[in-house]
């Protein structure tokens, strides 16, 4: 399976979607990263300590994808219309990670109706950074994008330090020293069943 995740909008979670995806479908068969954002986050983190799956640059990727099963693809920010239509048309499914804040939204919207304009539906959205009740933004939101008629995925990643810590110290969110690593670990393990359900 060939996953990308792709976002208009910074900040929204997309390289830690692509880094515990690719932690979730590793321990089902053997994964690769492919980080194609010029920031190079995701290599980043790979080495600042130790991923449970090999991550390479997107000039690397050739070399490497015939060796796995799955291949995780965290695309670089706001890409074109040509890359969004490359990137549509060479994968399974794309996720595109969103928080529920107006910003992100927007930036949302835009990426869908760039996916319209594609005829690609091959697209899931996640919403990320939730913060807890009483706060009912992500509950807005997927209200909005549900009764737009939008494929939403029922899991969402809360706005949990965790996630900072590991990107810090470069492992899974599971493998930090945190209250909440446990918690913050359950959200990508749903989201994984849902990607494989």
């Amino acid at each position: 399976m060939i996953i990308t995740i792709v976002a208009y909008k910074g900040g929204v979670g997309k390289t830690t979607t692509a880094i515990h995806l690719a932690c979730y479908l590793q321990k089902k068969a053997p994964t690769l990263l492919i980080d194609g954002d010029a920031n190079r986050s995701a290599l980043g983190w790979a080495q600042r300590g130790i991923l449970p799956f090999k991550v390479v640059d997107e000039r690397q990727g050739p070399k490497f994808a015939r060796q796995f099963e799955h291949i995780v693809i965290d695309t670089a920010a706001r890409p074109g219309a040509d890359d969004l239509k490359a990137i549509a048309e060479g994968c399974d499914l794309m996720i595109i990670p969103s928080s529920p804040d107006a910003l992100a939204m927007e930036a949302l919207a835009q990426t869908v109706e760039a996916m319209r304009e594609l005829g690609a539906d091959q697209y899931r959205i996640l919403i990320t950074l939730t913060s807890p009740k009483p706060n009912k933004d992500a509950e807005l939101a997927r209200a909005t994008l549900t009764e737009a008629g939008l494929p939403v995925f029922e899991s969402e990643i809360r706005r949990l330090l965790a996630f900072q810590r590991a990107a810090l110290v470069g492992v899974p969110v599971y493998e930090v020293k945190d209250s909440m690593a446990k918690i913050a670990w359950r959200c990508y393990e749903a989201v994984g069943h849902e990607v494989l359900a």
